[in-house]
């Protein structure tokens, strides 16, 4: 047995937590009532920003101040230190760490900070809660003790696209879009360049996805234009780059160094005495390290909040949770350091291929874990005239439908008639469906209300009635609570517009 490291109960009451923000303690709230409804298995999707560490933290220190036991579950080395360090900051420092070779090992804690890959070696303990950190890495022996295990489980992921979630959490809950948080200020806005793009034509794929080793090959005759172009419009900015495979990190740094860049690479092949040497050093305000680059070690949980630059090097059709995960890196806010945005130099064309998929989960976020899946199964082709297209307001590119940076929307015209008189009536085709438009609004709020979750029914009603209206509703409604009947031919209207949407995004 190992020795503890306290010689007195631990005392959880005396955990601290900053603040929290507006959305915080609801989804907290939304994740109680559906354990309360019977969910033992829930995913809570969190933006970049959202503070996922934060929530899972203080679900952990809810359980354990009623005398139950917690475990947080990262699947990354630096996750588990950042986590520990993070809990300890909240009064939290009283836990042990199952992690091969950890100091910290000590099963007599309530609280266990735990690597996914020991805990699978060594085989799991008794515990009431488990808090899964990027629980779209599902491993399946994993997926067999959550599936099993009387323990709640609670999957914390900005991207729930993987294949086979929906079957492993029973409910989800977005606590806040990545547009409701760059509009609050955790996130700073992405500005786009499309810089010398690698030559992806005819490259060799493996289920539908380049392979590794063919982006690498093709993003290697590019190379310099990566550093130079880097050079030109990020120099002053700390950078995180994504490549295709180490061989291609290795290629990128090295030219880097020559051009008296200093440059450091972190993948999965990085020694943990180099990682923490790395790490010290480029969480530096002054770091003297300016561009990390890696493949996927970075992508996931990585925090550092003066990464103002992400250069994208790793051409993707499928993975649009790894693009998101990429671009995340460098949108978090830092207000300390005067970042007010972050600069993605695309050279994969990514953000071109992904661009009407990533804006409407921008704005909107996740309906299921279902359809989430499907945004990593669809092969997205380049389409060209995309490439240009920028918002008729801002001006912001690229551009689909809905901006990212003002959210400007594209309107192809009223679906509806307005008749002259006082009252002007709504009409959907000859039939008087509404007095006018605060009718149209009482309805569309009703039917809001009955067909999406709470956090949504206000923007469902808001963009069906300015598809509908041709226009706004005013600023001042709020969601009507009025019990009016909803009429058919609105409710005709409604499933129609929606058939066509899905159609269109099928055909796309």
């Amino acid at each position: 047995m190992n020795a503890p490291l306290f010689s007195f109960l631990p005392d959880y009451e005396r955990a601290t937590f900053p603040e929290p923000r507006g959305f915080q303690d609801p989804a907290i709230e939304k994740i109680i009532a559906g354990r309360r409804d019977g969910h033992r298995r829930q995913m809570l999707v969190a933006p970049t920003g959202a503070g996922k560490t934060y929530l899972g933290l203080k679900l952990a220190h809810a359980t354990l101040k009623i005398g139950k036991k917690a475990t947080f579950v990262c699947d990354r080395k630096s996750l588990i230190k950042q986590t520990s360090e993070v809990a300890s900051a909240y009064g939290l420092h009283q836990h042990g760490i199952i992690q091969a070779q950890n100091p910290r090992f000590n099963m007599d804690l309530p609280f266990q900070i735990a690597s996914v890959q020991t805990i699978m070696d060594r085989g799991w303990h008794d515990t009431d809660l488990i808090v899964v950190d990027e629980a779209h890495t599902i491993y399946k022996t994993l997926k067999d003790h959550i599936l099993s295990t009387r323990a709640t489980v609670i999957g914390l992921s900005a991207t729930p696209f993987t294949n086979g979630l929906g079957e492993i959490f029973t409910n989800l809950i977005n606590a806040a879009t990545m547009s409701e948080l760059t509009q609050s200020g955790d996130l700073v806005p992405m500005r786009v360049l499309s810089c010398t793009r690698i030559d992806m034509e005819g490259a060799k794929t493996s289920d539908g996805e380049w392979t590794d080793k063919a982006a690498a090959e093709r993003g290697m005759q590019i190379v310099g234009d990566v550093v130079s172009e880097w050079s030109r419009y990020a120099e002053n900015r700390k950078s995180i780059v994504f490549a295709s495979n180490i061989k291609h990190c290795d290629e990128l740094c090295r030219q880097f160094n020559e051009c008296g860049i200093l440059a450091e690479v972190f993948t999965s092949k990085t020694k943990d005495d180099d990682r923490d040497r790395i790490l010290n050093e480029y969480r530096k305000p002054d770091s003297l390290i300016r561009v990390l680059i890696s493949v996927e070690a970075l992508a996931k949980g990585f925090d550092v909040k003066d990464v103002s630059c992400v250069v994208d090097c790793r051409p993707l059709r499928k993975s649009l949770s790894t693009a998101i995960q990429m671009w995340g890196r460098g949108l978090r806010a830092s207000k300390e350091t005067g970042k007010t945005d972050c600069l993605l130099l695309d050279h994969s064309g990514n953000i071109v291929r992904f661009i009407e998929d990533f804006t409407e989960f921008f704005h909107d976020g996740l309906d299921s874990l279902h359809q989430g899946e499907k945004l990593d199964r669809i092969v997205r082709k380049d389409v060209k005239e995309r490439e240009t297209a920028e918002c008729p307001k801002c001006g912001y590119r690229p551009f689909f439908k809905r901006c990212m940076s003002c959210g400007h929307e594209t309107i192809t015209g009223p679906a509806v008639a307005a008749r002259a008189g006082e009252m002007r009536e709504i009409v959907i085709g000859k039939q008087t469906v509404a007095r006018d438009q605060r009718h149209l609004w009482d309805q569309l709020s009703a039917y809001a209300r009955e067909h999406s979750r709470s956090e949504k029914q206000y923007w469902r009603a808001f963009h069906l009635f300015r598809k509908i209206a041709g226009s706004e509703p005013p600023k001042a409604w709020g969601l009507s609570t009025e019990p009016v009947p909803v009429d058919a031919a609105i409710v005709r209207k409604i499933k129609s517009m929606d058939i066509a949407f899905k159609k269109a995004r099928e055909a796309a």
